[in-house]
């Protein structure tokens, strides 16, 4: 770790990817690392969970109630309280049967892909998205067919190549709304433009909303389950980033079907059979759940997205400032930016895997390469830090753009001065 040789392997998931460029650090540089790698501000103060969850999980331990094994899909208060919670934003209302406990949203995902997966079947994946999805659709033999967010028009899904790539064999299309790792919020016109073509496709729409109600901008959250009258719906949760505690493990996939399609093609029967040979989230956090989402005040959000909100600020203006990172448009929701390399701007860097090594061993800090999630020459920058690191950190981006710009030549000009004006 301490020598000046760069490992220069392409890691395969985001863990890897961070851990990756953990071990480029420079030993001699005194500094504290940061880390716009991961999707997990939890460890800062500023992002403590709310007491009402800390004291859900004290009371659960003192009734001694929750001590036995849990069955399968989740104990019924559980479920009932998340179904309840879901159906806030609904016009109706989930039942405790629709709601599958998990081990994380992680765990929802993996669940879902192995039940509707089937021989010779493909899914399709936004570009970019969150690789252990993808991960999950290799392990259970599904051709991966993705479809690209536009960027110039705030991430949406670019339906017409959706409907280009699907066929008779296609199970199902993935959303991440909010975006990982794009930070968009859909529209609920985007989002019924999305079920519509679903349905005409014949297949049905994987939502994760992880971050849902994690939203910035003007677009407020709006849950696709919505739509579920027009197209079946599976929906994908957790705990984990609203009440920042992703460490608790306690997601869930939800069936939102209401005409009943779902249950009639023994999707439901399958998930409760699968998940009888699955680890269950421990019984103690399901205890706790009730009162978690029943109790927790709209004061500890609305503190947490003035953080968030903040922090977007910040970001999304220092990185402006920096001439080879291009920021199409302000993230709306979730953790994450997306911004582009221009590479013609920078010298021996070739490419964002090296530009993300080069980053880690000079300045200890750590940006995920676009390559990660599917984007070639993007980086994905996390602004769920806390200030002070979220101010440093960037300080040190621009300080390492500026060490690696091209220099002039000797005609006087740059690249920069040659190449056409990027829109920022």
């Amino acid at each position: 770790m301490g020598t000046n040789v760069l490992k220069t392997e392409t890691p395969t998931s985001i863990d890897d990817a961070v851990c990756f460029l953990k071990e480029n650090f420079n030993e001699g540089d005194h500094r504290p690392a940061i880390s716009f790698g991961f999707g997990d501000p939890s460890c800062f103060e500023c992002f403590r969970t709310t007491p009402t969850a800390e004291d859900a999980i004290v009371e659960a331990v003192r009734s001694a109630k929750f001590n036995s094994y849990a069955p399968t899909g989740g104990i019924l208060p559980a479920r009932r309280a998340v179904a309840d919670y879901l159906s806030r934003d609904l016009p109706y209302q989930l039942s405790p049967d629709d709601v599958y406990l998990t081990l994380g949203c992680n765990q929802a995902a993996e669940i879902t892909i192995k039940v509707l997966a089937r021989p010779g079947g493909n899914i399709l994946l936004p570009r970019p998205g969150y690789p252990d999805v993808e991960t999950y659709a290799i392990f259970n033999n599904l051709e991966i067919r993705q479809f690209d967010l536009l960027p110039e028009r705030g991430w949406v899904v670019d339906l017409d190549a959706v409907e280009a790539i699907s066929d008779e064999n296609t199970i199902a299309m993935v959303i991440i709304n909010p975006g990982n790792p794009s930070g968009s919020v859909y529209t609920y016109n985007h989002l019924n433009k999305i079920a519509e073509t679903a349905r005409k496709l014949g297949i049905l729409v994987i939502a994760d909303e992880v971050y849902g109600h994690l939203v910035y901008g003007s677009s407020p959250f709006v849950t696709m389950s919505l739509f579920a009258t027009i197209v079946p719906v599976i929906t994908l949760g957790s705990v984990s980033k609203r009440w920042m505690i992703p460490g608790w493990g306690l997601g869930w996939l939800v069936t939102c079907d209401p005409s009943g399609l779902l249950r009639k093609n023994e999707i439901a029967e399958s998930i409760n059979k699968l998940l009888v040979y699955s680890p269950f989230p421990p019984t103690l956090i399901q205890g706790a759940i009730p009162q978690i989402l029943e109790k927790t005040t709209q004061d500890f959000f609305s503190k947490t997205i003035n953080i968030l909100r903040k922090n977007l600020d910040i970001c999304y203006d220092k990185l402006k400032e920096i001439p080879c990172i291009m920021i199409s448009q302000k993230p709306e929701g979730a953790f994450f930016a997306m911004v582009k390399l221009n590479l013609l701007l920078l010298e021996d860097i070739q490419d964002d895997m090296e530009f993300c090594l080069k980053l880690a061993k000079e300045e200890s800090l750590i940006i995920l390469p676009g390559v990660t999630v599917g984007l070639k020459n993007w980086l994905r920058v996390t602004f769920a830090v806390e200030y002070s690191s979220l101010e440093d950190g960037l300080g040190r981006l621009k300080t390492f753009c500026q060490r690696h710009a091209k220099k002039y030549s000797l005609t006087g000009s740059t690249a920069a001065d040659q190449q056409i004006h990027v829109e920022h």
